[in-house]
Order: C-alpha cells, then structure tokens, then sequence
C-alpha cells in the first residue's frame, strides 16, 4: 500500500471513485485511440455508476478522461460544453452489466477514420481501476504500471518474436505480468505486458513491423 491508497488522489470532484477512477477510465479510451478525440462514444453505466453518475459528475469524469485530462483537470467541471464544442458525440446508457463491479463503465468509441473499439473497467475504490475487457476479450490491468497492448493474429511464434524483441533490444525493461486473451484459436488476440520501468516510444514502432501485429500500444502509467 502507498500513499495514494490512503489519502486518495489529487482529483476535481467529489468521489474518490465516481469522479477520479472515472477519469482514468476514460483515459484508458484516449490511449488506445493514440489520443484522438473520437468523433461518438456510447457509455453503459452499470451499477452505482448508473444511479449516482450525474450527481457525482461521473459522466464529466469519463469525458474528461477520454478527451485526455487526468483527475486534477479544472476542465472537468466543464467537460461535457468541452465535448459539445469538439464535436464530440456522446450518449449515457443505464444498465445492468452481469457480474461487473458496481462502479462499471463500459465505453464504445467510433473515430473519424472509421476506427472503432470498446473498454469496460471499474472503478474500484481511491482512484483506482481495473480494466476487464478491450474489444470483447478479457484483459486484466490497472494502469498502475506502464502497460503494452499488443493486437496480433492468433499464429504461432507471435509471442516469442515479441519478447524476443523486449530482451534483446529492450534489455532494460522487465515484464511484471503478462496475459493473452484471444476471441477464437486462429482469430483475433490480445497480450497485456505490464513493464517496470520507462520503455521508450521506439519499442512501440518496433512491435508494429512485427509480422501478424496488428498494432501495438503503450499505456503508460495513468
């Protein structure tokens, strides 16, 4: 446990967990749309999100976050006028997610260029969260680590050729958690790569040439 975990975050808002995890989601949302602001969102509220959200400025929170602020912008306050002004399209949908936490946000983001993607995490209490799913496959992170995301085809040799990489050239970095998720043997796949350490941007660049990535993306601690 470290500070943060007892006094809370440096935040705008009221709730520790409706206000400053909400942001983080959303923030999660801006990484992996490499900081582009999307042109819709579609957000389902489940639980305690759905009935206290406009009460505890949840809906600011999210917009703020996946507009790319962090849970001490004054921006917040103003997100959603901020959003209407960038053309931003959004929509709040209550409903009930089975078996999710009761501070649970699902958002589905469209981009300009036709890119599409959805992230469902919760809030889990002092700022905290965790993220459960991107794209329809389970994921497990916090965003308390720097953190690659790395889209792949299901093929063989697709995982060592990108640990190979991260220890030959990447040497200094080392993995703290690793996950693989796929939609269907052969379709579809996700590894999570939690990291200690700084990794440069060139890793990121690297991953992509990858023969059968698809992209890759670093999340760096939020």
């Amino acid at each position: 446990m470290n500070v943060f975990d007892i006094i809370g975050p440096v935040m705008i808002g009221p709730s520790s967990s409706h206000t400053a995890g909400a942001v983080r989601l959303g923030r999660v949302v801006n990484k992996l749309s490499d900081g582009r602001i999307p042109a819709r969102v579609e957000i389902t509220l489940s639980g305690s999100f759905a009935q206290t959200y406009k009460g505890h400025g949840t809906d600011r929170a999210l917009l703020a976050g996946i507009m790319g602020y962090h849970s001490y912008s004054p921006e917040i306050r103003d997100a959603l006028m901020i959003a209407d002004q960038k053309g931003m399209q959004y929509s709040f949908i209550k409903e009930n997610i089975r078996d999710a936490h009761p501070n649970t946000a699902s958002i589905k983001y469209y981009t300009e260029d036709g890119a599409e993607g959805t992230v469902q995490g919760a809030s889990v209490g002092g700022g905290n969260i965790k993220v459960d799913h991107i794209n329809g496959m389970r994921v497990s992170f916090s965003g308390d680590k720097n953190t690659l995301l790395v889209m792949h085809e299901d093929k063989p040799g697709v995982i060592a050729s990108v640990t190979n990489i991260m220890h030959w050239q990447y040497e200094d970095l080392n993995i703290a958690g690793f996950r693989l998720s796929r939609q269907a043997k052969g379709g579809e796949a996700i590894m999570t790569i939690e990291i200690d350490g700084n990794p440069p941007d060139t890793l990121i660049e690297d991953l992509r040439k990858l023969k059968y990535i698809s992209n890759a993306i670093l999340i760096r601690k939020l």
